[in-house]
């Protein structure tokens, strides 16, 4: 959930000190610093960490009505004369939802106004769901690399800003954005229409990270168990304890949660979670997911820790072909955004947003690539070559462990 509880912190120390800062006109902290440049080889081994063969193109959809705001990163065949590459900002929604601060910026590889490559098409569907309260386009990264192996990825701008007490809202919320995105996705493929030819509606999955991962799961048919629910709160420590943190933020509200019958999308075709939550869920409530499902998850995560996250999702679902992949020893914020330029406030203020004790972010984000490139190839496309990169005894990746069932 953006690490509500260490990003709340985090953030609003930054807010603190950086208002501080401007109200003394040192807005020199408030820039960004030189662009660090993007390491070598960190895709060496993972051959679907290489982008793939299309040009990608980005764009906001127009939508009407409650749809959030949607961007689509697509598989192009002409981009712009000018050549222009849209810059990717990893930002983080304050105070309210439309207002965002950017802690960082990269250069990324998707051009506007590209134009669509029908040719090849229609390409599957991706629903991305960012964490709570980070924009849609910190998870450039990921969705560009993605539309460059021939899937087009669409993130609904979940309108929340980072306040705890709004989590529960959330929690509905988000697994319904995700279907008005898709329905109004799917509107737009019909002929004359902004995504003719582009995007194949029945093959669909969700992909999101920390209360995104939630989302997927959510998406994915698994629902909140009271009973599983409340007996897990009864095993919170103190209220540093992460899990503390979810249960006081959704057991005032459990009765509207429970009340919840879910979204009336239509069954998804895969699932995957990065360090996704889901104590809520249960055993029992994560049962009823039986799509394919991939977690990636940090075994060091302080936020969403593993053991009732990534573990707790894999060892619960139902689906006949599923995959773990665990990074030894790294955070929650590995799978955020792309850190080339970074506020220079955040160079003396820890965060965590852009690093990790244990993981050259680089190289943790080639090898989420890798697997959830691979793993949506096999489900969506039928890929032999990338379903056999998810057998476990192909998996052999350093501080990684993987397991897997059905490949």
């Amino acid at each position: 959930m953006v690490a509500v509880r260490r990003g709340l912190g985090a953030a609003l120390v930054v807010a603190v000190v950086l208002v501080g800062l401007l109200a003394h006109a040192t807005a020199h902290l408030a820039g960004f610093t030189t662009p660090a440049p993007a390491r070598a080889g960190a895709d060496e081994g993972l051959p679907h960490a290489v982008p793939g063969s299309h040009q990608v193109g980005v764009r906001r959809l127009p939508v009407d009505g409650p749809t959030p705001a949607l961007t689509v990163w697509y598989p192009a065949s002409v981009v712009p004369a000018d050549g222009h590459r849209l810059t990717q900002s990893y930002a983080l929604t304050f105070l309210s939802a439309s207002s965002t601060t950017a802690v960082a910026t990269a250069q990324g590889r998707a051009h506007l106004r590209a134009t669509p490559d029908t040719a090849r098409g229609p390409y599957p569907l991706v629903l991305l769901s960012s964490g709570f309260a980070i924009t849609a386009g910190s998870y450039a990264w990921l969705a560009e690399h993605l539309a460059s192996h021939g899937m087009v990825v669409v993130a609904p701008e979940h309108e929340e800003a980072l306040d705890p007490r709004s989590l529960w809202r959330a929690t509905l919320d988000r697994p319904d954005d995700i279907a008005a995105a898709r329905a109004e996705v799917t509107s737009m493929t019909r002929a004359g229409d902004d995504l003719e030819g582009l995007v194949d509606p029945g093959s669909v999955a969700v992909v999101g990270h920390s209360y995104g991962g939630h989302t997927a799961l959510a998406s994915g048919g698994a629902r909140i168990d009271v009973d599983a629910f409340e007996a897990t709160c009864r095993t919170a420590g103190t209220p540093s304890d992460p899990l503390a943190f979810l249960c006081d933020a959704l057991l005032p509200h459990l009765g509207a949660l429970a009340a919840d019958t879910g979204t009336t999308g239509a069954p998804v075709d895969a699932v995957v979670s990065l360090a996704g939550d889901a104590a809520m869920f249960g055993a029992p409530g994560l049962s009823a997911v039986t799509a394919p499902v991939l977690v990636v998850g940090g075994t060091a995560d302080a936020d969403s820790p593993f053991t009732w996250s990534s573990r707790l999702a894999y060892d619960s679902v139902s689906s006949p072909r599923k995959a773990e992949v665990a990074l030894v020893g790294a955070e929650h914020f590995v799978f955020t955004g792309g850190c080339g330029s970074v506020r220079r406030l955040l160079t003396v203020v820890t965060t965590g947003f852009c690093s990790d004790p244990a993981w050259d972010r680089e190289r943790a984000r080639a090898v989420t690539r890798h697997y959830v490139t691979a793993f949506l190839l096999a489900e969506l496309v039928g890929s032999p070559t990338a379903g056999e990169a998810l057998s476990p005894g192909r998996a052999d990746v350093e501080d990684v462990r993987y397991r897997a069932v059905g490949y």
